[in-house]
């Protein structure tokens, strides 16, 4: 099990990124693409070389199951998560579609849930246990539990890179874990449950009201420490949080960077910041979530979204649609000759 006082993550670039800085500028010196050659410069800085021709993504998808989905703080069944997992083995997710126009892999990733998904040749076992705890009545895993979920998390993203992925993407599948989300931004954030809980897949004011009520409990009973992401992750987190965690630190320590998607995502990335605060150099915001509090987690990482469209859904959609956006703009740098524009 890898220590994880242990990771070394190395500074970008700064000489890299300012050599393709000044590229750009020699063919667009009004800088009329924005944001499109800022992400190419950080791209750059990130890697430590020219940016590449083409982008490849792996997009790990960790699978949790919560064990305060029971309260109905959702607006599927618990079991639904098993049946999404089905979906994205057959491709059919929207999920799925949306990944193949970013011309990502998906990597369906088993870290918690509570089902026996060995039968599942098309899914990596990396299971820590069979769902989270209740967390109003305690915490939802041990700190050994956490850690070994983060670990599984590396394990896989350093697996992909290993294989030559230029570009982690994050993606999650656990029902209630908007919940656990919450919780834990409440928790770091030092925010009450009003102004982190938003409607996650859609539930209505008596699931919403059930929902602030099992996020206030599961903080009184176990007061995370905001000091301690791995006390924030055991106490309230979810296993899906903890491999997203690892996958973003294991990019980090390789040179990697990740496009981190929607609410739950970036709440894993709170989560690797406070572990080692240098990879919150490594991400990248995809979009903003409509769910009331990604916009303060942002904030504390000191990320700008590529996409407001008002999306909610998760599962890597976000993701998905700023990769589009970033191999355009790593196209335009690599194939484009902008400067005829201004000279005409």
């Amino acid at each position: 099990m890898k220590d994880l006082k242990n990771i070394i993550i190395a500074a970008p670039d700064e000489k890299i990124g300012e050599l393709v800085k000044q590229q750009w500028l020699t063919f667009d010196p009004s800088h009329g693409l924005g944001d499109l050659e800022k992400m190419v410069v950080k791209y750059a800085a990130l890697t430590g070389k020219k940016p590449v021709e083409k982008l490849k993504t792996a997009m790990l998808l960790m699978c949790g199951d919560h064990g305060i989905a029971k309260y109905g703080v959702s607006a599927f069944p618990p079991e639904v998560t098993i049946q999404m997992i089905n979906g994205y083995i057959g491709g059919s997710a929207g999920a799925n579609v949306m990944a193949r126009h970013a011309n990502a892999d998906i990597f369906i990733t088993d870290v918690g849930v509570n089902a026996d998904l060995t039968d599942l040749s098309q899914v990596i076992n990396c299971k820590v246990a069979m769902g989270t705890e209740d967390f109003t009545h305690g915490q939802a895993m041990t700190r050994e539990q956490a850690v070994e979920a983060i670990n599984a998390g590396m394990k896989v993203a350093n697996d992909c890179i290993d294989q030559g992925y230029n570009l982690l993407a994050t993606a999650e599948m656990g029902i209630g874990n908007t919940t656990s989300t919450a919780a834990m931004a409440s928790a770091i954030l030092d925010l009450p449950p009003e102004l982190t809980v938003g409607r996650g897949s859609g539930i209505n004011d008596e699931r919403m009201a059930i929902k602030r009520g099992v996020v206030a409990a599961g903080l009184k009973i176990n007061a995370p420490d905001p000091n301690d992401a791995l006390d924030v992750l055991c106490k309230v987190g979810g296993y899906d949080h903890a491999g997203l965690a690892g996958m973003i630190l294991a990019g980090a320590q390789r040179g990697i960077p990740s496009m981190v998607d929607g609410v739950n995502a970036t709440a894993a990335a709170l989560i690797a910041y406070g572990i080692n605060p240098a990879c919150a150099d490594y991400m990248f915001c995809s979009h903003l979530s409509e769910e009331i509090s990604h916009g303060k987690m942002l904030e504390m990482l000191n990320l700008h979204p590529i996409v407001d469209a008002g999306m909610r859904l998760g599962e890597g959609t976000g993701a998905s649609l700023a990769i589009v956006i970033l191999q355009m703009a790593l196209d335009v740098y690599n194939q484009a000759d902008l400067k005829g524009a201004y000279d005409a």
